[in-house]
């Protein structure tokens, strides 16, 4: 990973091959299969005519995310998560950030007292999922809320801003843009950006693994992660015919 060549040919801020393929399971109100690299993950986003009891009677709706790497989505075969007590940390964590970026994504409120609970289903892992899950997600709950929409179960279509998001890590002081697991293992600082479409941050995760990073190398991890970002939204926008 020395100079501007990475060990799989690509440059330093060069993205990995982005897919994503619309309606790809037949019953839910939105699907996608988003590949990234070799990373692939199953997304769904499904309306239920209920809300959190906090939301109860209050009129609006809600954004939800579940997250889970299947047994063999990597090398080594993981046990499956089977219940809530089994949850891993980590698995939390993602969920609640795929949750919080869609949240930010949607004018949920608009839903009326409904959920949209996603589901993240990683069948194979090469780095990034997180970020590749709330990329797919976006627009699997897009076509779900375009679902309510054209069945006129809502009469307005909530207000969004295409959302997308990207992992970067710092190697031997070299800033390196969408990362895979080889990469991912071995970076000395790793990063995880969540923008839409305004070039508005959603959220920054940056932590030092190996070594610590200052202002000015933040300020550049910044500005690759928005140039990776703008251009997985252009993939979005151009899958929705925005």
């Amino acid at each position: 990973m020395l100079g501007k060549v990475r060990f799989d040919g690509r440059k330093f801020d060069e993205m990995r091959k982005t897919t994503i393929e619309r309606n790809y399971l037949k019953y839910p109100e939105g699907s996608v299969l988003i590949t990234q690299g070799a990373t692939k993950i199953i997304i769904t986003a499904s309306v239920v005519d209920y809300v959190p009891r906090f939301l109860a009677d209050t009129g609006t709706g809600w954004i939800t995310a579940e997250y889970n790497m299947l047994p063999r989505a990597t090398q080594v075969r993981n046990s499956r998560e089977r219940d809530r007590q089994r949850i891993k940390g980590r698995t939390h964590e993602i969920q609640r950030l795929i949750g919080r970026s869609m949240r930010a994504a949607f004018n949920y409120e608009k839903l009326g007292e409904r959920t949209i609970n996603i589901d993240c289903d990683v069948i194979q892992a090469d780095g990034g999922t997180r970020c590749a899950s709330i990329t797919g997600a976006f627009i699997a709950v897009f076509d779900a809320i375009n679902y309510l929409y054209n069945e006129q179960i809502i009469h307005e279509f909530p207000d969004y801003k295409v959302t997308a998001a990207i992992s970067l890590g710092i190697k031997n002081d070299q800033v390196i843009l969408d990362l895979n697991y080889s990469e991912d293992s071995k970076v000395d600082v790793d990063f995880n950006l969540v923008l839409n479409e305004d070039s508005e941050f959603i959220e920054i995760q940056g932590t030092a693994e190996r070594a610590t990073f200052n202002k000015d190398k933040l300020n550049e991890v910044l500005e690759l992660g928005q140039k990776g970002i703008m251009q997985l939204i252009d993939i979005q926008k151009k899958e929705l015919n925005l």
